[in-house]
């Protein structure tokens, strides 16, 4: 009898996490049609409601999975502490372990940051104007950032001013070694730096330096992460198996007191992973070129002025 209830239970439980999951996925889906109907008149909105639609997909999928798995061990167990540690490591382990993303993507956008950089003085050099070497760069930028080096040529073709459209390129960009170079181009634009090509190559020579530095700290990141992988590997695996094969062994959790000593370990584990995040995290620069501040203007050929300067 108690068997039968403990596996109606059980169907039960699967089953409403599916009809749960599936609402999700459907939710999801009608929002990510709904983005594609929309269609507005810039190509950048469309590409900003895909990748929304994207992001929501991915989400969508590690909810689904992260309440699959912690529904499963707490039918398996019995533990309620059991069953919301173990959803909430289906959440996070796959963001603290794996690869990162948002690290690939800023080394990308400051190596084209750099290349971008490099055709601008290439094209200085052969006697062009700033806003014609802007123009003829667009459509050879690098795909990181080709998207905000185009809009910056559609607004210097429909008349904008220069300057502030460069510094509407430095928020889109959002890149404190993108600010340094658009300081650089505010500065000529505005008052006719000279030795802008030898300023644009020492700019370009430290973004690349900077990209560097990331991926040897990116290289340390690594070591450490594949090491965090085989202890956490190790201990699902024995936790695992002795649910599995040895149920009894774990009977002192089933008690009240059990179950906050188990929270208790689950609060450590997760500690030390908030750590790990802590020291792997690389510190970015403040951004000095901002639309949001009023002293840009005045800050951004004063730093160009240093850069330039022996």
């Amino acid at each position: 009898m108690t068997i039968a209830i403990g596996a109606t239970t059980a169907v039960a439980a699967l089953l409403g996490l599916g009809v749960g999951v599936g609402l999700l996925l459907i939710i999801v889906g009608w929002r990510g049609v709904e983005g594609n109907l929309r269609t507005g008149p810039l190509r950048r909105a469309r590409l900003a409601r895909a990748q929304g639609a994207r992001r929501d997909e991915r989400r969508a999928v590690r909810v689904g999975v992260a309440i699959a798995v912690g529904v499963l061990t707490g039918v398996a167990t019995g533990w309620v502490v059991g069953a919301l540690l173990a959803g909430l490591a289906a959440w996070a382990l796959p963001r603290v372990l794996g690869r990162d993303p948002e690290h690939a993507r800023r080394v990308a956008r400051i190596e084209a940051i750099a290349t971008w950089t490099e055709m601008l003085r290439d094209t200085l050099s052969a006697a062009a104007g700033l806003e014609q070497a802007i123009l003829a760069t667009a459509p050879l930028a690098p795909p990181a950032i080709r998207g905000e080096i185009t809009d910056l040529a559609a607004r210097i073709e429909n008349g904008d001013r220069l300057a502030p459209s460069l510094r509407r390129l430095a928020d889109r960009l959002a890149d404190p070694t993108g600010d340094l170079v658009i300081a650089a181009l505010v500065l000529a634009a505005e008052q006719q730096a000279r030795q802008l090509g030898d300023l644009l190559g020492s700019l370009a020579h430290a973004a690349r330096e900077q990209a560097s530095m990331r991926m040897r700290v990116e290289a340390g990141r690594a070591r450490t992460r594949t090491s965090v992988r085989v202890i956490v590997g190790t201990t699902l695996c024995f936790a695992v198996a002795v649910v599995l094969l040895n149920r009894s062994y774990l009977s002192a959790y089933d008690s009240a007191v059990g179950q906050i000593v188990l929270l208790g370990i689950g609060v450590l584990f997760a500690l030390g992973f908030a750590w790990l995040v802590r020291i792997a995290a690389v510190s970015e620069p403040d951004r000095f070129l901002s639309l949001a501040e009023n002293t840009t203007v005045g800050r951004a050929p004063l730093v160009a002025e240093r850069r330039r300067s022996p």
